[in-house]
């Protein structure tokens, strides 16, 4: 936990910021939003975006539900600024693995991964992820793509027959050089090959089967990156990437398997004693959602990815060279996340630290499992998961911080007539420190005016923890206005004090407003919470919505003299340890991940 004089000098440098914000773009002090709002006039813009594919060798963990919480997220955000937005997920069913799981499980290949999907689909529900589409590659839309991206590959000759010899991994679906594979010993104390990366093993192989010429893309590839610096984020990664391009060789990919090692696949179309690399076949998948190859060019043209960094090659070197290949256009964007260990530890099944999504739903909320991977989660490096860190973090900022300003300010106790109070300009005008207003009130305005450039620059990084690290700080300038004018200790029987404890409460309520508003895409019930409390209606709730403190410009406000909605009770309940590990669910299969 945090030390007092660290949380201090935190809010001070993120205020420091927001307000360097505010002077850089020479705002009023009531932040116009209208740079970020989309023209109603217009048709919605298009917005594609995407979380990897999951592999069904096992139940869904933390980690997968990290990937679609922040593809959720930024989808949720697009919506607020009303684009047309589309959010695909689903499941990944081909491959040795898979052939290898069912069998040992005694199970059909299809059923065992029906089974599987149905897991992923049920959690991702549960965790409040609104995709638009779910896909499975053994669906029949998925193979007639895949088999239609194949014949273009081949008839542009980007696809020939060879033979493969090399390092394989088959728990990665990973082609490995000599560079990425070390020396090791089994559990029995026999030499092994491993990837470096992974840590499985490899097999040398060596057999006759469909390549792709992707030694052909790496000048391509190399420009593409150079020329938009800005296309995999975090920037890190993008950096990583032109380093594998510029130090590695990058020899033609085997794109096919004989059928004699792996059946549970899509077969070459001409060639049925080959089955499709399972890689090319899971990639095509956000293709598939899109209607390739008919009428996909709207969506296709606005695509974006999100992928853990353990398949970033996949995405970010194979996947742009078949999209080359195939005449098709690069991904806008690929953003990257780092992965999640438990207490300092790598989440295995042997150790039995893998984190069970519906477990901590069960002990955390889906509200609160959201907010602390949306705001503990730090793409550019690995994060670590415990109980205690979730509840301190959700007792901290969402029920004492955010929940208790809420309770305080409508609080029946302070505004006994349940409606949103008038603004005194008088008590509070545009020029200060003037009226009751005092400087510090003026620059938690500020603050919360810069707030939404803040959050669209950050989400569009896929920082999401400082955009909500940068809301944590205005919630606690909030919080330090009531308490300093301490509207309790005002006498509602004085015209001017009471037309000072409206002016306060106007103030505070329009700061709970904005990050209602703003929290949507992160926790979308305690944010529905937060505004019908506050009587904002659907259609106040959306980007352009965000016209903060109308009244301290001269402006009329909508919202002011409404009825407050209903008392909802507490925005969220304080969690206890003894309730937490007393809180479980049936523990299912727990999952390694390809993803």
């Amino acid at each position: 936990m945090s030390s007092p004089c660290c949380v201090i000098a935190s809010t001070k440098l993120i205020i420091h910021r927001l307000c360097r914000h505010v002077q850089h773009r020479r705002l009023p002090h009531a932040y116009s939003i209208a740079h970020f709002c989309t023209d109603r006039s217009q048709s919605p813009k298009a917005y594609y975006i995407t979380t990897p594919i999951f592999y069904v060798n096992a139940a869904p963990h933390i980690g997968h539900v990290y990937s679609a919480v922040t593809a959720d997220c930024l989808h949720r955000y697009k919506l607020l600024q009303r684009y047309n937005s589309r959010l695909a997920t689903g499941t990944d069913e081909h491959g040795l693995k898979i052939q290898q799981a069912a069998g040992s499980a005694g199970k059909d290949p299809l059923n065992f991964c029906t089974e599987v999907s149905e897991s992923f689909k049920h959690v991702f529900q549960r965790c409040g992820i609104s995709y638009t589409d779910y896909i499975r590659t053994t669906e029949k839309r998925h193979r007639q793509a895949v088999e239609h991206f194949w014949t273009v590959l081949l008839s542009k000759g980007y696809i020939y027959k060879g033979t493969y010899e090399g390092w394989y991994s088959t728990p990665d679906e990973s082609f490995l050089t000599e560079t990425q594979v070390t020396d090791s010993t089994d559990s029995e104390g026999r030499r092994i090959k491993v990837s470096t990366e992974s840590g499985h093993k490899v097999e040398w192989m060596n057999e006759d089967n469909y390549m792709f010429r992707l030694s052909d893309f790496r000048t391509q590839l190399l420009h593409w990156l150079r020329s938009n610096p800005n296309t995999i984020q975090p920037v890190k990664f993008q950096h990583l990437v032109l380093q594998w391009l510029e130090d590695d060789d990058i020899p033609d990919l085997s794109v096919s398997r004989q059928k004699s090692r792996l059946q549970w696949g899509i077969p070459v179309p001409g060639d049925p004693e080959q089955t499709i690399y399972v890689w090319l076949d899971a990639l095509v998948n956000y293709l598939t959602v899109v209607g390739y190859p008919q009428n996909h060019s709207k969506w296709w043209s606005v695509v974006h990815h999100v992928v853990g960094k353990d398949i970033l090659k996949f995405h970010a070197i194979y996947w742009p060279a078949f999209l080359l290949a195939a005449g098709l256009a690069l991904p806008q964007k690929i953003y990257v996340h780092s992965h999640w260990t438990v207490k300092g530890k790598k989440m295995s099944k042997s150790i039995g630290n893998v984190i069970n999504p519906l477990e901590s739903i069960e002990k955390f909320t889906v509200d609160g499992l959201r907010y602390f991977l949306l705001r503990q989660g730090v793409p550019d490096s690995d994060c670590d998961y415990y109980d205690d860190k979730v509840m301190k973090m959700c007792n901290s900022e969402l029920a004492d911080a955010l929940g208790g300003l809420l309770n305080r300010c409508a609080a029946p106790s302070l505004n006994p007539t349940q409606v949103y109070p008038r603004f005194s300009t008088s008590c509070f005008p545009a020029v200060g420190p003037s009226g009751k207003a005092v400087s510090e009130d003026y620059r938690m305005i500020e603050a919360v005016s810069a707030l939404p450039g803040i959050i669209e620059q950050h989400f569009e990084n896929l920082y999401v923890y400082k955009a909500l690290e940068a809301i944590g700080a205005c919630v606690r300038l909030t919080n330090g206005f009531v308490q300093r004018h301490a509207p309790w200790r005002l006498d509602r029987n004085n015209p001017e004090e009471q037309q000072w404890l409206d002016t306060i409460l106007h103030v505070s309520l329009e700061c709970l407003r904005i990050y209602g508003i703003l929290l949507q895409p992160v926790v979308p019930d305690l944010a529905d919470k937060i505004l019908s409390r506050l009587g904002v209606t659907p259609e106040e709730r959306s980007w352009n919505s965000l016209n903060f403190l109308n009244k301290f410009q001269g402006r009329e406000c909508a919202l002011e003299g409404r009825a407050l909605g209903p008392d909802l009770g507490v925005l969220f309940s304080r969690l206890e340890r003894s309730q937490i590990k007393g809180k479980t669910t049936k523990k299912g299969t727990q999952p390694k991940s390809k993803s």
